[in-house]
């Protein structure tokens, strides 16, 4: 099989001929562009025909620290040389100290347990089944959970409920129990309490739902009505954790937010660098809600998937990249906002928060078909919603391929034809 392949690729070569053996193969679920990429370094990707690109999207967040870290590289060939995977019916060191240090860097805001699995789908259904059963081995049957309109949790048909999003559930029928009110309104949330809610589940900036940070004093009067009706208040810090809004996770706001302490938090992309890996991370007393027999995961915790995470925490806290992600993604936000106002046509203006940034369409303008002219052009870049283009590079870009990046962006946009809104 491996020499067959190995052919087969070098048979193939050029761009045309691998889409042409996708088109009749990979199965059809998802819509990529139509290049074909075979590696990376630092912020640039390469296709199989040695086409540059600038990499804005980061594998949606995920790619950290770009594309052959050495270090992280290092790592994983070291690791797969010693021990790959092991069942969680044994301890594997990689998987304790990774542990440890993920709760050591939120033991301020008393997450003292980890559970370790494959991707944030699978980290918020664990979080989903957690924060119910912890009432029910209570004794109390509070099960319901408020979600936001907008949101994004997983695929998984847990995640999936909670996602505030309905042409993402259309078709799977449904899990009964779940609440979805609009993202900001407190008022809306307060409606909504009751005896019978068992969590609150939140993104400190809407991701996939547009890029859309939560409002001043939101998530602080989220906390506020949980302990006010003995709910949990959980965070998916999927897109949001590990640095990418400038701080290790989107709760850790200054200000009014240094008092929001959640129960639970989810992660999984930029948490392994590109290699899978997810975590929910929880309070002491939720740590008991999925004893053993309750929850499993055949891969999760694998030490080779651990080792990785585990330099990628090094990596930031070496080389001080979170507080240079806060300093990145101010001078992003500024030169998206020179766009917006050099093209009002096109552009309604700029959010976000450290190095997730949303470019906001005028209404006519569809972020998803103007993709591939950026692709065109040199750039990958992610939409967001309708109208979103949506900028989620590698922490570890440096300010000239921010202005590379933003100024082929900016040609684009000028080129693209008026619309009437």
């Amino acid at each position: 099989m491996q020499s067959m392949q190995s052919n087969q690729s070098k048979k193939a070569g050029a761009t045309e001929e691998l889409l042409a053996i996708a088109a009749k193969h990979v199965y059809p679920n998802n819509k990529p562009a139509k290049i074909v990429l075979a590696r990376g370094q630092g912020s640039r990707l390469f296709d199989v025909e040695g086409r540059r690109f600038l990499d804005l999207a980061a594998g949606v967040a995920v790619c950290s620290l770009g594309h052959a870290h050495p270090k992280l590289t290092a790592t994983i060939a070291a690791q797969a040389g010693r021990l790959m995977h092991v069942s969680n019916y044994f301890y594997n060191e990689e998987n304790i100290l990774l542990a440890s240090e993920l709760c050591e860097l939120c033991e301020k805001e008393g997450l003292t347990r980890a559970l370790l699995c494959n991707s944030g789908t699978e980290a918020n259904e664990a979080m989903f089944k957690a924060v119910r059963r912890h009432f029910y081995v209570k004794g109390d049957k509070r099960s319901r959970i408020i979600s936001f309109h907008n949101s994004f949790h997983g695929r998984t048909m847990g995640s999936l409920a909670m996602t505030g999003t309905p042409k993402y559930r259309e078709g799977f029928g449904r899990i009964e129990g779940i609440t979805h009110v609009t993202y900001g309104d407190l008022d809306a949330v307060a409606a909504e309490m009751g005896s019978d809610v068992a969590a609150v589940i939140v993104e400190a900036v809407q991701g996939e739902g547009g890029v859309i940070p939560a409002p001043l004093g939101f998530l602080e009067g989220l906390r506020a009505l949980c302990n006010q009706h003995g709910a949990l208040l959980v965070f998916d810090e999927v897109q949001t954790g590990i640095g990418r809004l400038g701080r290790w996770f989107g709760f850790q706001r200054s200000g009014s937010f240094a008092g929001v302490r959640p129960d639970a938090i989810s992660l999984a992309k930029g948490l392994g660098g590109g290699f899978p890996i997810g975590a929910m991370v929880t309070s002491e007393e939720l740590g008991s809600a999925l004893p053993p027999g309750t929850h499993g995961s055949t891969f999760g915790g694998n030490p080779l998937a651990c080792a990785a995470a585990r330099t990628v925490l090094r990596v930031m806290e070496a080389e001080d990249i979170v507080p240079n992600v806060e300093r990145k993604g101010q001078l992003l936000s500024a030169m998206l906002a020179r766009v917006a106002r050099e093209l009002p046509n096109v552009c309604e203006g700029q959010r976000g928060e450290g190095l997730l940034r949303g470019l906001i369409l005028r209404p006519g303008f569809v972020a998803r078909d103007i993709l591939p002219k950026l692709v065109d052009a040199g750039v990958l870049l992610l939409a967001a919603g309708e109208r979103v283009l949506r900028f989620a590079p590698p922490l570890i870009i440096t300010d000239a391929e921010l202005e590379e990046g933003v100024a082929i962006v900016r040609k684009v946009l000028e080129e693209l034809p008026a619309h009437s809104s």
